[in-house]
């Protein structure tokens, strides 16, 4: 059993890490540090420069940025200048409409904003803004996090500087986690102190269903629910949980102005730990409780694995947001512990290896890809059939299985992100 300071450590994680967005969170945290910076210049700025890592830049190549209708980092950037709030956190942009839109475009073709690849640096996710005007500049740096503002500078007066070596942050964790101690918080906390967790249900089936009656990206998960795709698929729960998973990804990854909640920076992975969850326990009756003991159970599962293998990756992160689902998922068929270990070792056998190629309109087949192993992995764990540690890299025990995939996904896959994002900037 959990202490008191222990579940209170827990939940104060959980809320830090699972908390609405507008957009895609990487172009959204960099016009979060250019809002930041232009709020610290006391002035519309002249000219704006932006030092992206290359994880980064991958993920903010070819996103659609919500409510105008662009792609991309320029229109993002140039709204944080004109209408973005650092106060809003990942909602930085919700005040943008028409009227910002335009002149964002004035400011993009008065061509005052330079974007380019932060050299020499290993953190994965980091953002350096620098805007001038008369003579003045500003400067934010966010690292570590999509929120974590660790530099801020006004002419020659720092006014915050908590940079550290990227490995040292790597080594900070809020709260010591394995999965035992994650089933064990979901399953035996009180529930009236879980009940928030219902919001993540709220903003992620409210962006699902704003997507079903529009054209958001490759509206995947509108497709799933037409006439011809219900013949070769039916009309089940596991169909459900595609389209609705997919659908949030057309909304968001297509610059819906809808919020979504983010687990871990990604807006995909809290869709992703979310839907599947929610359509599979509200279509078998299961309780108010149930769910919200399998959304926490889901979530903190995502929260656990991310703080090994980091923000940002090579890796997919429906890998990660699928293995949560799958525990919230077995969870409601009446999984334990065991049952629920035995799922996330089959989603690492099958899953490890999906690559990310940036944030993008495509990133809705990926979720549908790990939500279908999600829903397969919890059925064979509820049957007591588990990958074996004599396969692949799978271990005996869990949390070493989930180690093994976060060093791949961390360390092995390195060369991999790099020509990821060669092939991806030759083509621009």
């Amino acid at each position: 059993m959990l202490s008191s300071s222990d579940r209170e450590a827990i939940i104060a994680l959980i809320k830090r890490e699972v908390v609405p967005a507008i957009g895609c969170t990487e172009p959204v945290a960099v016009s979060l540090c250019v809002a930041r910076a232009t709020e610290l210049l006391g002035a519309k700025p002249d000219s704006v420069s932006v030092r992206l890592s290359a994880n980064i830049l991958k993920n903010a190549m070819g996103v659609g940025i919500p409510g105008t209708g662009m792609i991309g980092l320029p229109i993002a950037i140039a709204l944080g200048v004109l209408v973005g709030r650092s106060e809003y956190g990942l909602e930085v942009l919700k005040d943008a409409d028409e009227q910002a839109v335009e002149a964002g475009r004035r400011f993009i073709e008065e061509k005052r904003i330079s974007v380019q690849l932060k050299e020499g640096i290993t953190e994965k996710l980091y953002i350096e803004v620098t805007v001038t005007a008369s003579g003045h500049y500003a400067e934010a740096i966010i690292s570590g996090g999509h929120t974590t503002f660790v530099y801020m500078r006004r002419d020659d007066e720092v006014l915050l500087d908590e940079r550290k070596p990227s490995s040292e942050q790597a080594n900070v964790q809020d709260v010591e986690l394995t999965l035992q101690r994650v089933y064990d918080f979901a399953t035996t906390s009180p529930i009236e102190e879980l009940q928030f967790i219902l919001e993540s249900r709220r903003l992620n089936k409210a962006a699902a269903e704003s997507a079903f009656s529009a054209d958001y990206g490759h509206s995947l998960g509108k497709t799933l629910r037409g006439e011809k795709e219900i013949k070769i698929m039916g009309d089940s729960i596991f169909s459900r949980i595609l389209s609705y998973t997919s659908s949030a990804c057309d909304a968001r990854m297509g610059g819906a102005m809808v919020p979504v909640m983010s687990n871990s920076g990604s807006g995909n992975q809290g869709i992703t730990a979310t839907l599947p969850v929610v359509v599979y326990g509200e279509e078998c009756g299961a309780s108010e409780e149930q769910i919200i003991r399998a959304l926490t159970l889901s979530h903190l599962t995502v929260i656990y694995i991310k703080q090994s293998l980091g923000r940002l990756s090579a890796l997919c992160g429906c890998v990660v947001a699928a293995s949560g689902s799958s525990c919230g998922i077995t969870y409601l068929m009446g999984g334990g512990y065991e049952e629920v270990a035995m799922a996330v070792k089959n989603m690492i056998a099958n899953l490890t290896g999906m690559i990310c190629d940036g944030a993008k309109p495509s990133c809705a087949l990926k979720l549908a890809s790990g939500v279908s192993t999600a829903v397969l992995s919890a059925m064979m764990a509820m049957e007591h059939r588990c990958v074996s540690k004599l396969e692949g890299i799978i271990d005996e025990d869990v949390d070493t299985s989930i180690r093994n995939l976060t060093s791949i996904g961390r360390d092995g896959m390195d060369e991999t992100d790099k020509l990821i994002l060669n092939i991806m900037t030759e083509k621009c």
